[in-house]
């Protein structure tokens, strides 16, 4: 008797998941959207999209091809996984396309970031953050401050045993704080880091605002980020030493090539959305870079080989145009 119930409650257990998935489907199938599964109410897809990361948008396009719908993060997706398509969105924007993202990513990045705002608003933020990462810019002030700040980070790395994820992390949030700031070891650089982190892993997560969720975390980081930043902003304005640095060219702004004098609720945004967009790109790409070059001596020889040479042929160059 109890097995034939407990096989009666697994049966109905059974047909109302499928019951769900099966609302869910019907839920969205909608003329003129691409083939896709919407996974479950509520929590569609995400936690096969987290767990599988981009062999999730392997196997989807595998089965439904270069453009499909998903549900992750909790939002209704179309996923285009075509070159073609993808540049005709990006040339015309807001012409019959508006950028949308994650609601857990707008809510923490803020409603002032750059890619939650559109027609005007965004134009004028772009021209500002365009501004501070001109070709002139990049070559006379960001590459050399990058160059030194990388040569001291990893000269304490030597002989020692490290955790190569942890480390490019640290690295690649330390290198965007001095380039933003002007700063790498300051007081507030290490609970900087510290929230941030927590930031990060909240955009990365389902909308709900549950104690112990990382949603709730994110946003709670959000809140001693502002705190930091705004305290930051006072302190600059207050003191009369000059800082030549992203966040001192922000504050300033002007008129001239589209730029605006940004309040201060959109200059905290865009610090945090910049340091957002080149976080997790810059750690992953610098973490691949130094296990592939640590694996494989010959291309590090190769490599300093060819350094050698650009430099040789940057300093004949120097002469020949003096």
């Amino acid at each position: 008797m109890a097995i034939f119930i407990a096989i009666l409650a697994f049966f109905f257990v059974f047909c109302f998941f499928s019951a769900l998935l099966k609302w869910n489907e019907v839920r969205y199938r909608r003329k003129g959207l691409p083939q896709g599964t919407m996974g479950w109410p509520v929590f569609g897809e995400t936690t096969e999209f987290l767990k599988q990361g981009p062999n999730f948008m392997i196997n989807q396009r595998s089965r439904y091809g270069n453009i499909f719908k998903s549900h992750i993060l909790g939002c209704p997706t179309i996923v285009s996984m075509d070159p073609e398509l993808n540049r005709y969105i990006l040339m015309n924007e807001a012409k019959g396309f508006v950028p949308g993202y994650p609601q857990s990513m707008l809510d923490i990045l803020g409603k002032c970031n750059i890619a939650a705002v559109h027609g005007s608003t965004h134009k004028y933020m772009r021209g500002t953050l365009l501004s501070i990462i001109s070709p002139t810019l990049i070559r006379n002030q960001l590459l050399p401050k990058i160059d030194q700040f990388m040569r001291t980070h990893l000269s304490h790395w030597e002989n020692k045993v490290i955790n190569i994820q942890d480390k490019t992390k640290q690295m690649a949030f330390l290198s965007s704080l001095k380039q933003i700031a002007g700063m790498e070891t300051s007081s507030i650089s290490q609970p900087f880091m510290t929230e941030f982190f927590k930031l990060v892993l909240g955009t990365l997560s389902l909308p709900l605002n549950l104690p112990g969720t990382n949603y709730r975390r994110g946003l709670q980081a959000r809140k001693s980020i502002i705190s930091i930043l705004s305290k930051l902003l006072k302190e600059r304005r207050e003191s009369k030493e000059k800082y030549e640095d992203m966040l001192s060219c922000l504050m300033r702004g002007n008129n001239d090539n589209n730029r605006c004098k940004l309040n201060d609720e959109e200059l905290i945004d865009l610090i945090i959305t910049i340091m957002y967009s080149g976080y997790e790109t810059i750690s992953t790409t610098s973490m691949m870079a130094v296990k592939y070059l640590h694996d494989h001596p010959k291309v590090l020889e190769e490599m300093r080989v060819c350094a050698k040479v650009l430099t040789r042929i940057a300093f004949l160059l120097s002469f020949f145009f003096l």
